[in-house]
């Protein structure tokens, strides 16, 4: 049966197995929904034996439980592929903002919409729904392996250790991620790298209480004042960040990408546009596309202290706060960047307050080369499913576990993803392009075939 045929003859079972997944709350930073997790484990174990896996089982790890699938062919001389993905999502608040309720997939404008349609749910239902086409078809002879995890959305604390403790169990050729997006449904992509990131929360404190504004503002220093000064020195009038080192490691963009990023369809009005300002900033001598890929930058997360609430309230505080990111490129170590910044903020505290920097978390960037035989099989994939070559594009998003796969692996990594922007991921409205998904399936089928016929 071709492929196209077993989709339309199976779409109706497709899409109520991918809103069985998406019912479940499946959110890792909120504990109240630590019995969801396992329910999400158990209900993908069942999912990846029915698609034709002949073994699946929930591993527990330092965290959220593991699902660990396999597939052995009958002939057993393919590249072995590992498929990576994540069952836990984003919380849905706003709840307010959704047209329609977050944990109940929703059709409407050719799209599906719910909490997990796109990340990740969506796109590793695509990865098993292709593997389920071509075993129940006879066509596959790689052996694959699924390893999905219940901690990325919270930066996959569990993963290193557990795929260090399972290396034999995880051993394969090439790893397989549907994670990332393509810059356009016409417009087919790749992702060929990600940035890595660093996160902290910075506390800052001056008196021992908050003070009237009116006895003590002017002559005591304010934690809330002081936080804002410091964190306007981290960026300079050029987008430059002042962290000392903190370009030590940075590689130039190779000209002949800087060549392949101009060839990417972008319109700096529409992007305005579609975002909502008048006019962008970053790092001078830089394109948009490449400062939100393949350039670190800075960002203030978020920041309170003192009176938030309703009315006036005039008080100096004694405690201010701000959570803060870098987004780092390839070959910058994200733990080395943490200590310089917290070493940097030290620097530029002022007298009459304390400060202290705490990590949260972060991660290595990661490239692809583009002449691997598994990335020309994904091209490949693309091209049978979308009727043209894919462009290759490095992404400003951050997978840290992609290079704690290489690293611990030793096994370079695809980013065959299939999301939008306009998929809307981590905000209200989450959905999925349903064309797109199907087509998803059909590349992702295509990519097998052609990996198996020329090995990785």
């Amino acid at each position: 049966m071709q492929i196209q045929d077993y989709i339309s003859e199976n779409r109706a079972r497709f899409r109520a197995e991918w809103a069985s997944l998406i019912a479940i709350p499946s959110v890792s930073c909120q504990p109240e929904h630590k019995a969801d997790m396992l329910r999400c484990a158990e209900r993908w174990r069942q999912l990846l034996l029915q698609a034709g896996a002949q073994h699946a089982e929930i591993l527990p790890s330092d965290g959220n439980p593991f699902v660990y699938a396999e597939y052995v062919p009958i002939l057993d001389i393919a590249p072995t592929v590992l498929v990576y993905g994540h069952y836990d999502v984003m919380p849905a608040e706003p709840l307010e903002q959704w047209h329609s309720d977050p944990w109940t997939a929703t059709e409407r404008n050719g799209r599906l919409y719910g909490r997990g349609a796109d990340d990740d749910k969506g796109q590793t239902m695509i990865q098993v729904k292709a593997f389920e086409y071509l075993v129940s078809q006879g066509l596959m002879n790689c052996r694959v392996k699924f390893i999905l995890e219940g901690e990325e959305e919270i930066g996959s604390p569990s993963l290193e250790s557990f795929i260090s403790a399972h290396r034999d169990m995880l051993r394969s050729d090439i790893i397989l991620v549907s994670d990332t997006s393509m810059i356009g449904k016409d417009t087919p992509s790749i992702t060929t790298g990600l940035r890595g990131l660093a996160y902290w929360q910075i506390e800052v404190t001056g008196p021992n209480r908050d003070l009237h504004s009116g006895h003590f503002g002017g002559a005591v220093k304010n934690p809330l004042n002081a936080l804002c000064e410091m964190l306007a020195k981290v960026v300079d009038a050029d987008g430059r960040i002042t962290i000392p080192g903190f370009y030590d490691d940075v590689l130039p963009i190779p000209p002949e990408e800087r060549d392949m990023i101009a060839r990417i369809p972008f319109s700096q009005d529409q992007y305005n546009a579609a975002i909502g300002v008048d006019d962008v900033f970053g790092e001078q001598g830089y394109s948009t596309l490449e400062r939100n890929s393949c350039r670190p930058s800075f960002d203030i997360c978020g920041m309170w202290g003192g009176y938030t609430g309703e009315g006036s309230k005039t008080v100096l505080p004694a405690k201010a706060y701000a959570k803060v990111s870098c987004r780092l490129v390839a070959n910058q170590d994200h733990a080395r960047i943490s200590q310089a910044f917290a070493d940097y903020m030290q620097q530029l505290a002022p007298a009459g307050v304390r400060v202290q920097v705490t990590p949260m978390h972060g991660g290595q960037g990661y490239v692809c080369p583009i002449d691997l035989p598994a990335y020309k099989a994904a091209e490949h994939g693309f091209e049978v499913a979308f009727g043209c070559r894919p462009l290759a594009a490095r992404r400003g998003g951050s997978i840290p576990i992609i290079a704690d796969f290489e690293r611990v692996l030793g096994v370079k990594t695809i980013l065959m993803g299939f999301g939008l922007e306009q998929n809307a991921i981590h905000s209200p409205n989450e959905s999925m392009d349903l064309e797109v998904w199907e087509r998803g399936i059909i590349a992702v089928a295509a990519f097998y075939q052609e990996l198996q016929r020329t090995g990785v």
